[in-house]
């Protein structure tokens, strides 16, 4: 009789100590997207004064610097949740924050202009940090992952509703391209 009530305790235990951890993997994984989060909203923040500085210089690119707003725009309105759709709505934005950089190489006096130079900076670190916190993410995301599917976790994930989580990346090819300037 006391072997079975010790067994029965034992299992108990260890279903709390799985529930633990996988809520701990969970509360992980939010927050590494809130840091991508933060990350993604502090680049938005900076778009707008990279294009009116490079406005100046490039009146003519206008397409290109709308572009650009226009895209900054659509990643801002994607849902917080849908991180494989951020991830395409980022992966654009970032394709075409490559062009109008790009185009400081037609434009000498641009290249030359201190507010562009630290602009292109600031957004230099921001995009490396964006990338750390992605990784960062889906290492959370992956750990979380692991644990919802491997036995004999996964059978306490299933019972209280624990879910997979999707990764941070660019999925179109497209997107991982250099991007192309013609002038």
């Amino acid at each position: 009789m006391y072997i079975i009530l010790a067994i029965v305790v034992l299992a108990v235990l260890y279903a709390v100590f799985v529930y633990n951890g996988l809520v701990r993997a969970r509360q992980m994984a939010e927050e590494a997207w809130s840091g991508i989060d933060v990350q993604l909203k502090r680049r938005a923040d900076l778009i707008p004064n990279l294009i009116e500085t490079v406005k100046g210089y490039a009146t003519h690119e206008k397409s290109t610097l709308e572009e650009v707003v226009e895209l900054r725009n659509k990643a801002q309105a994607v849902p917080a949740g849908d991180v494989a759709a951020r991830g395409q709505a980022e992966g654009l934005l970032g394709q075409a924050l490559g062009r109008v950089l790009a185009l400081a190489e037609a434009y000498p006096d641009l290249k030359a202009n201190q507010n562009f130079s630290e602009l292109q900076s600031s957004l230099e670190t921001m995009e490396s940090e964006i990338q750390m916190a992605r990784r960062y993410y889906n290492g959370a995301a992956r750990d979380l992952n692991v644990k919802v599917e491997s036995f004999p976790s996964n059978l306490v994930a299933g019972q209280f509703g624990f879910s997979k989580r999707e990764y941070f990346e660019i999925t179109n090819e497209a997107d991982r391209a250099v991007p192309t300037v013609k002038f």
